[in-house]
């Protein structure tokens, strides 16, 4: 006997339930991805951020 109840024996709430945390999930995981992709060039636009102002202040 498998620990998740089998879908067809669910009611409407808990399949609405599931469908949710399942998309949830693979939204955060696409966030993930994405934000690891852009996180180098972000930082790397901070840092000449800092160095632009830096040396517009001498």
């Amino acid at each position: 006997m498998s620990l998740i109840p089998r879908w067809q024996y669910m009611t409407d709430e808990s399949k609405a339930l599931v469908k949710r945390g399942a998309v949830s999930l693979l939204i955060v995981f696409v966030a993930v991805i994405v934000l690891r992709a852009l996180l180098p060039w972000v930082l790397l636009g901070v840092i000449v951020w800092f160095v632009w102002t830096w040396v517009a202040r001498r």
